[in-house]
């Protein structure tokens, strides 16, 4: 079946198409239009010329259009739910999940449409001040550009889509290679949903032709990217004055203390770690636990991992399946051979079933491997023993990257001396890194990222303040 672009509210095929295929079963699933430069100008064209459109449109009926789709999302969730399994080869009841935040994310995008305010300005306060009034607002940018990754090919399309709409912008939106259906499928209901013709175009290709294209064109007031370091430095390095957001990498970590419940944080950690087969920014690929606890941590970790249960992703009783591609999984299995060489050992996992790599639990991994230092983006942790809650705060620093990192402990003194030290956008204390809810701050330091996500925080980085002074 082959599947067109969705430009100025119109479904257009392209000349060329190229093969979706299943990452569980590798069976082909559909035929997928790869937009050349001329689609590309021709979706900016359509999100330039609807700008103005929402530029003027109150916040109540930009608010509307985020609800119905919310509520249309929600009425055929179990189609997107599948879409999500086939395409991403996310487990059914994980992809259900995605779905649940997702028709959040919406909702939360409505509501915020209805918030956008400024700010009175004393202007008194300085002198020459006297006798003016001041105050902000805030202004859509124009026309955004959205670059999406496939692991979660709805709710973080809704990160982007979402604030984009509620503030007045446009968007033209490159999903990830893998994952188009879910944005063809957003497309769908975001027209019954009343939004306007080129208000939301989605264009499927390669992101040297699709994403260039958005990162070079001046009508492109910002980017919004997640995925690699390597990818979103370059867009920064090229954007210009573009505001541009990037979502980027990370090797998230967890510190467990001494005195913790491990009934509790050894299932977390074992989600954290291994949903969606760790393909996750804010997956656990690190933990770090005191030494006294170490070894009982280990040992209930691993028995508790050897439950899991992997299959196709479509199957209800599936835990984990494939990752989303088999070069991936191949790169995956060299880099936990590369710590193995280096003295590394291998408690559990480390092996395929079929195109499916097992949960891998790892110990004495140096830090120099490339399964500790860079992010691994599969079904694998390291877990090492430490002294102190201190040295394992050291040990999570050293790193090229800061997205989130949970802390386990039962003492307040601790717990805020490492939200302090921490070098992460987020301290989760006695939780995993991996926690998100859809509207709070979202964002990196160092390598993983620059800018915030979460829906109101969005709206901020994809609007302008613009000041207006009057004098009496």
């Amino acid at each position: 079946m082959k599947k067109p672009c969705y430009i100025g509210g119109k479904w257009v095929q392209s000349a060329e198409h190229v093969p979706l295929f299943s990452p569980y079963s590798g069976e082909e699933i559909a035929l997928i239009s790869s937009a050349d430069e001329g689609m590309v100008d021709l979706a900016i064209t359509a999100a330039q010329a609807a700008s103005p459109i929402m530029r003027k449109m109150p916040a109540y009926r930009r608010a509307t259009i985020l609800e119905n789709l919310s509520l249309l999302l929600n009425e055929r969730m179990e189609e997107a739910a599948r879409i999500i399994a086939l395409e991403a080869g996310k487990p059914i009841k994980t992809a259900r999940g995605e779905i649940i935040r997702t028709i959040q994310t919406y909702k939360f995008a409505a509501e915020e449409a209805k918030r956008i305010h400024g700010e009175t300005i004393p202007m008194d306060a300085a002198i020459g001040g006297e006798g003016r009034l001041a105050y902000t607002v805030r202004e859509p940018l124009g026309v955004i550009g959205a670059i999406t990754p496939f692991n979660f090919p709805f709710n973080l399309v809704a990160h982007k889509v979402g604030p984009a709409l509620a503030a007045g912008n446009t968007i033209v939106l490159k999903p990830a290679s893998q994952t188009p259906l879910s944005a063809l499928f957003l497309a769908e209901i975001a027209e019954q949903a009343g939004v306007p013709p080129g208000a939301l175009n989605v264009v499927t290709g390669s992101g040297a032709v699709v994403g260039d294209r958005l990162v070079r064109d001046p009508r492109v007031k910002a980017i919004t990217f997640t995925g690699s370091p390597a990818v979103g430095i370059d867009i920064r390095n090229r954007a210009g004055l573009k505001r541009v957001t990037l979502e980027l990498g990370s090797n998230s970590a967890v510190i467990v203390d001494r005195d913790v419940e491990l009934d509790e944080v050894i299932p977390r950690c074992i989600f954290g770690a291994f949903a969606y087969s760790g393909q996750v920014c804010i997956s656990v690929q690190r933990i770090y636990v005191v030494r006294e606890r170490y070894d009982e941590f280990v040992r209930r970790f691993v028995m508790e991992t050897g439950k899991l249960r992997g299959g196709d992703s479509l199957d209800e009783e599936a835990d984990y399946s494939a990752m989303i591609h088999p070069a991936e999984t191949k790169r995956a299995l060299s880099w936990i051979q590369e710590a193995v060489e280096q003295g590394a050992k291998v408690a559990c996992g480390g092996e395929l079933e079929g195109r499916i790599l097992q949960p891998t639990v790892m110990t004495d991994v140096p830090a120099d491997a490339k399964v500790s230092c860079q992010e691994v983006f599969g079904p694998v942790v390291l877990i090492h023993p430490i002294d102190s809650v201190e040295q394992g705060i050291a040990f999570v620093n050293d790193s090229r990257y800061g997205l989130q990192a949970g802390v386990y402990t039962n003492h307040l003194a601790t717990a805020m001396q490492a939200a302090e030290d921490l070098q992460v956008g987020g301290v989760l204390i006695n939780d995993i890194p991996t926690f998100r809810v859809d509207h709070m701050p979202y964002g990196g330091v160092k390598e993983s990222g620059m800018g915030r996500e979460g829906v109101k925080y969005a709206v901020e980085e994809l609007s302008e303040m613009k000041l207006v002074v009057m004098k009496r």
